[in-house]
């Protein structure tokens, strides 16, 4: 691996596009528009493609045009692909998807396919990395290395897969100290000379294998963010990933993550937000970060929307949203950390996980489970007779049918273990339904 990332820095490590040479970018996001922009900005000729014609307003793609990009809207066939020098893929689009799409041109002399990340990341002036992955707690994490290094008074650029595209960073011409980027396995598994200056890796498990092709295949992408580390640089890794870091022969200097009650003003729920603020700590310590000033930025730190989000206390009954909940494992970290009995909402487009796994905890923990939208036999399957079982269409009809069952100090937890896909477009707008719904209670 590290042989591979030295040749590949040593080619294209400055090289984005020649000047007129073709770029495609897949998927009109907002990270496949700033991708488009800044190739454009390059020099480059874009097109870019959209397989939802109504992805973008008539006002969104006349502007796309006017700016100078090649705007492809509707389906998408190798044609569109041929003479592309770099093809910029949507973060959710597999890449074997993606060769199957290109056709005869996913193997042509020069075509190299990237990250939004990746072409970003050649385009940077020196300015050093911090980057984060791992099934959960990424957005967490980053958000507490970004508040740490503010307080030190460093400038700091907080973005990636939590939203912020880095291409947006090198468009608006800003300058920050430190690059705080959270990574996802999707982006990563097309990087080649992507080098964060300290690279941490929370956690690994079964996750999003509805993209990959195996578990072995998201390990390997999630540990691609190491692989052009140096002696130089600073890897936090979770205990359990040791057997992996040397597999995977990492170079970095490494610490591993271990709690020591640094934090106790920390405002979060649960014993892993700990964790994530001695991983955010580890992380801004090779910027300067004193523990004081980490200590401060830990509490005043404000919960994040749908990562268990306190909602609204109702008749003695408090609403918990973990809409961010799109595993099984995040499910047993929400149910770990909470100290009420709960009764759980859980439904949506299932991804794999150990569901049986979790039978013990349930029956400490949780009081009763309301189902609703998609996977319902998924669900039934592994805990019915485990505790008390009920299926309804929608989340809404799921949590009024709970109203008179519960007792003051009961929890109502939505941290439904899978995407939001069956029925919202994503977990912030099924997020929002739910406070919508607690709203309505009060």
């Amino acid at each position: 691996m590290r042989e591979e990332c030295d040749m590949a820095q040593n080619e294209d490590r400055g090289r984005c596009i020649k000047a007129g040479e073709l770029a495609v970018v897949v998927g009109a996001g907002r990270s496949g528009k700033a991708a488009a922009r800044l190739l454009l900005r390059q020099g480059a000729r874009v097109r870019l493609l959209e397989s939802n014609p109504q992805a973008l307003d008539e006002a969104q793609a006349a502007a796309l045009r006017a700016e100078g990009i090649e705007l492809v809207l509707g389906e998408q066939g190798p044609e569109l692909f041929a003479g592309a020098g770099l093809v910029v893929p949507s973060p959710g689009l597999p890449v074997v998807r993606l060769r199957e799409l290109m056709g005869p041109h996913a193997h042509a002399a020069g075509t190299e396919i990237l990250a939004e990340m990746e072409l970003a990341w050649r385009a940077l002036d020196g300015e050093p990395v911090l980057a984060v992955t791992g099934t959960s707690g990424k957005t967490t994490t980053v958000s507490l290395a970004a508040a740490m290094l503010r307080e030190q008074g460093l400038r700091v650029f907080l973005g990636g897969n939590i939203g912020t595209p880095l291409s947006e960073y090198l468009l608006a011409g800003e300058k920050a100290d430190v690059l705080v980027l959270e990574t996802s396995s999707f982006q990563l598994q097309c990087c080649s000379t992507f080098h964060p200056r300290v690279a941490v890796v929370l956690n690994i498990s079964p996750n999003h294998l509805d993209y990959h092709k195996d578990m072995e295949e998201y390990i390997e992408a999630k540990f691609r963010l190491f692989r052009c580390q140096t002696e130089d640089d600073l890897a936090v890794l979770a205990p359990g990933l040791e057997e992996a870091a040397a597999r995977f022969g990492l170079r970095a200097r490494k610490v591993w993550i271990r709690p020591e009650g640094r934090f106790p003003d920390c405002p979060l729920f649960g014993q892993h937000n700990q964790f994530n603020a001695e991983a955010a700590w580890q992380a801004c310590r090779p910027f300067g970060v004193t523990l004081e000033n980490a200590a401060r930025a830990v509490a005043a730190f404000k919960p994040l929307p749908n990562r268990l989000e306190s909602v609204a206390r109702v008749h003695g009954v408090l609403y918990v949203n973990d809409s961010k909940c799109t595993t099984v494992a995040a499910l047993k970290v929400a149910l770990e950390a909470m100290d009420h009995p709960v009764h759980l909402l859980c439904g949506g487009k299932f991804k794999g996980g150990d569901l049986d796994g979790m039978k013990e905890l349930l029956r400490r923990k949780v009081r009763s489970v309301s189902l609703y939208g998609a996977s319902r036999e998924i669900f039934e399957a592994a805990w019915q007779g485990v505790v008390p079982l009920s299926w309804h269409e929608r989340m809404e009809d799921a949590v009024l049918a709970l109203q008179g069952r519960m007792a003051a100090g009961d929890v109502v937890l939505l941290a439904p273990a899978t995407s939001s896909f069956d029925q919202y477009r994503n977990y912030v707008e099924r997020g929002n339904d739910f406070k919508r719904i607690v709203g309505s209670l009060a």
